[in-house]
């Protein structure tokens, strides 16, 4: 199983995470938001601070970071040709610059993202999801 620490409060990581769980059909992932209030009692392992820079998970004992993670999950989910550039040689270390300038500026890109494209902002909390955006009890539907 993959574990994968990403950031709740960043509604296109949110919005990826969701993607993810919906292709998961065997379960062989599990989402966890870094922003839980048990997160580190139960993730002592997992560094907050460097969790918040760069994407975490956790497979098969060892920890991956960043594209090694999207690479993971998406080929465990049976899409990993979506994500298979992302290794080849040149293009490998391209794109681990461009995930590092988006991870680092990922909420204000997530906010001009979300307002020209219409996104919803959903956080999800104790197992209930709100959305943002809309219902004026803000419970997801």
């Amino acid at each position: 199983m993959l574990t994968i620490f990403y950031d709740g409060h960043c509604p296109l990581c949110v919005a990826e995470m969701n993607h993810l769980a919906r292709d998961d059909k065997n379960n062989l992932i599990e989402l966890v938001d870094i922003h839980q209030p048990n997160f580190k009692q139960r993730f002592p392992e997992i560094d907050y601070d460097a969790a918040m820079k760069i994407l975490h998970g956790k497979y098969q004992g060892k920890i991956l970071f960043g594209l090694e993670v999207t690479h993971r999950a998406w080929t465990l989910v049976g899409k990993g040709f979506w994500v298979a550039p992302l290794n080849w040689p040149v293009i490998k270390t391209l794109s681990h610059y461009v995930y590092l300038f988006f991870a680092k500026y990922r909420q204000p890109i997530s906010s001009v993202l979300t307002k020209l494209f219409g996104l919803k902002a959903i956080s999800c909390h104790s197992g209930t999801c709100y959305d943002n955006s809309t219902n004026t009890d803000r419970r997801r539907k």
